[in-house]
């Protein structure tokens, strides 16, 4: 851990790290063979063995670190670790204070001053997710600034790497009270059940919570709601509390179906007066079409990538059929609430997506509201992939 190993930058990617940007990428870097031993900390420098930045390896994605201060003598300590994770701690106050809601970011990786490194809070839970065997050797440290820094009844942990390259998907108790699950944490007054201890999704994605709300307050009252890729359900319960007459909930995972009669009971609305199907969103969509079945709103968050046994799907090619399908059963002066969180392309590429399935069934629509992530969700402005998420609410006319 004390080695400093020496990296050297292309001349084409040298501005590039002198401006701030804070992923190590494969081909930025001369001497990338240097690089052995996950969580060991490098110097990058310019032909001339001009200091840079410094940071630590550990591969994730398409990268091989991140880059973590442009101080050559700050060293990667309890110190450094803690002054990162008491400014974002202390740019989430209101958070903390919010009766309404329990459940948020603490620390967002790269925008928060660490890359692959995530902190969430659950009602007095700290969840930490590790994206690469590099950060994970940083372990130590950040569960001491926790104990310093946090009032907490346990923290558990995600390890979302493995040394073939993919996602781990495995969880782990680390320390604290175990939490009896499902904890039932708060989300501007509506109720949810995650589970810290159950694989890689807890039951509820925390950056939708702005677009739960609106849909909630102003979209859903008295209308005939379908959500696909629904997951636990999170907007349709969203939805019902808002006031919808009915809501349909589509997904393929088995498992969604008990996820979401658990998440309409906690908030006390009948399950049995909702919609539940477990099945491929785009055999419903064909289902809907033969029936004849119309919505007043809509809702398409699916995951940037899935494989099923029929189809595979990639938001990056395939959301303009998406977006097409729900158009086809969206009533008219109906809404559709368009999302994704594919980071391969930004929000001027996924309005044209809208634009052009709207033009290939020859509808007009408005745009009511666009949404990226909520203020918790701390970004880097050198790093524009990190703002992933993409919510475009639109009216057709």
């Amino acid at each position: 851990m004390t080695k400093i190993i020496n990296l050297t930058v292309h001349p084409k990617h040298v501005t590039k790290y002198r401006n701030g940007y804070p992923l190590l990428h494969q081909d930025a870097i001369v001497n990338k063979e240097a690089l052995q031993t996950k969580g060991s900390i490098f110097h990058l420098q310019d032909e001339r063995r001009q200091f840079i930045a410094k940071g630590y390896y550990g591969k994730q994605n398409k990268g091989l670190g991140w880059i973590l201060t442009d101080k050559r003598e700050e060293k990667i300590d309890i110190k450094f670790f803690k002054k990162k994770i008491e400014t974002a701690m202390s740019k989430r106050k209101s958070f903390y204070k919010d009766e309404l809601t329990n459940a948020f970011r603490i620390f967002n990786g790269e925008g928060d001053g660490i890359g692959g490194l995530t902190i969430d809070y659950f009602a007095g839970y700290y969840l930490i997710s590790w994206y690469s065997e590099g950060i994970y050797i940083f372990k130590d440290l950040v569960i001491r600034v926790l104990d310093e820094l946090g009032n907490y009844k346990a923290i558990y942990e995600k390890k979302r790497f493995s040394s073939k390259g993919q996602y781990m998907e495995e969880d782990d108790f680390v320390k604290g009270v175990r939490g009896n699950f499902p904890v039932i944490v708060k989300e501007n007054g509506m109720s949810y059940a995650v589970y810290l201890n159950d694989g890689a999704m807890v039951g509820i994605f925390l950056d939708q919570r702005n677009v739960r709300k609106a849909i909630r307050d102003k979209y859903a009252k008295g209308k005939h709601v379908l959500n696909t890729f629904s997951y636990t359900g999170a907007f349709s319960v969203a939805a019902a509390v808002g006031g919808a007459v009915k809501t349909t909930s589509v997904d393929l995972a088995k498992r969604s179906k008990s996820k979401t009669i658990e998440q309409f009971s906690v908030n006390g609305i009948d399950y049995e007066q909702q919609d539940i199907k477990v099945m491929d969103v785009f055999d419903y969509f064909k289902y809907a079409q033969r029936k004849q079945l119309k919505f007043d709103l809509v809702i398409l968050d699916p995951p940037s990538f899935a494989r099923s046994k029929k189809r595979t799907f990639s938001a990056a090619k395939d959301y303009p059929k998406l977006m097409m399908d729900a158009i086809t059963i969206t009533e008219k002066n109906g809404v559709i609430v368009a999302s994704t969180n594919n980071a391969t392309f930004g929000m001027k590429k996924f309005k044209g997506f809208i634009d052009q399935a709207f033009k290939e069934t020859q509808s007009n629509y408005k745009v009511l509201e666009e949404h990226s992530l909520p203020y918790d969700f701390q970004t880097s402005r050198d790093f524009p992939q990190g703002n992933y998420l993409k919510v475009v609410i639109v009216e057709k006319l």
